[in-house]
Formats: structure tokens, sequence, C-alpha cells
């Protein structure tokens, strides 16, 4: 369905407002998409993305500035988000032996177990991107890139 008709919203000022407007709107709706997903699972996007960064680091720790530096939403608490998932056993929390002010954070197997079924959830799913051909994909990631240049 094209911008104009989910916003109904038909002229806009130029083509960069059109544009960027379809980028925030698609943004939420993959967002909206992604949360409902994560639901059935009791997991957040920000909880997600720190897991896959834990496993991404597996077996070695993390800090929490890393994982802060590495999450897609700079904005989300990153050691709220870790009590949470330590709460549910999905990661583990100790002080790092050589540097007692650190906290090292790693991935349980529970947490690496959720994240096998999840991969299996998303590669199925796809969440509109699979309306793009590969070249596309790689169109649209060239963009994107060239956006935040």
């Amino acid at each position: 369905m094209k911008i104009e008709d989910e916003i109904k919203q038909r002229t806009f000022r130029d083509e960069y407002q059109k544009a960027y407007i379809n980028l925030v709107f698609t943004s939420g709706w993959l967002q909206l998409q992604q949360g409902a997903m994560f639901k059935d699972y009791n997991l957040t996007s920000p909880q997600f993305n720190i897991l896959r960064i834990l496993r991404g680091q597996h077996p070695k720790p993390a800090t929490v500035n890393m994982l802060i530096e590495r999450m897609l939403d700079k904005t989300s608490n990153a050691s709220r988000i870790v009590d949470k998932l330590e709460t549910k056993e999905l990661v583990t929390r100790k002080v790092c032996p050589s540097n007692r002010r650190a906290v090292d954070i790693r991935i349980t197997d529970k947490g690496l177990e959720l994240l096998t079924q999840l991969d299996d959830v998303i590669n199925s799913q796809k969440l509109g991107m699979s309306n793009l051909t590969p070249e596309e994909a790689t169109q649209l990631s060239a963009l994107l890139d060239k956006i935040r240049d």
C-alpha cells in the first residue's frame, strides 16, 4: 500500500518529505510487527537486541558499555534491560575478576535456546522484506547507509 493511502495524505512538499515520512512510517510499522512477534516470547525488541549482541560475543562476556555502543536503539536503558533478562534467566551478571568495577554479562543456555527458536520464526516471516528481491534489499541498505553519511 502506498504511503499516501496509509496516512491519508495526497500531497507532500516534495519527494524528500514524502521519502522521509515513508521511512519513519515504515520503521514504526516494522517495529510493531516485530514487537507483536516477540510478545509471544515475553520479550521486547531491545531485549532481543541485547540477547543477539551477547550471542555474538559468546562465550566471551560483554559489559553494559559495550551493549550500549552496539544497541540499535541508543535511547534504551541497557542496565534495566539486562536486569529484566537476568530475572528471566536469559543472561548472567558477575563482577569482573580483573576489574571489580566492571560487570561481565553473558547469555545463558536458556537465552541461546530462545534465540534459536526466534531465528526460525524470524526467518519464516521476514517482516515485509520478502517483498524485495536480493538486489533491491542490497540497494535499500546502500540507500539507508547513504542517508546516514
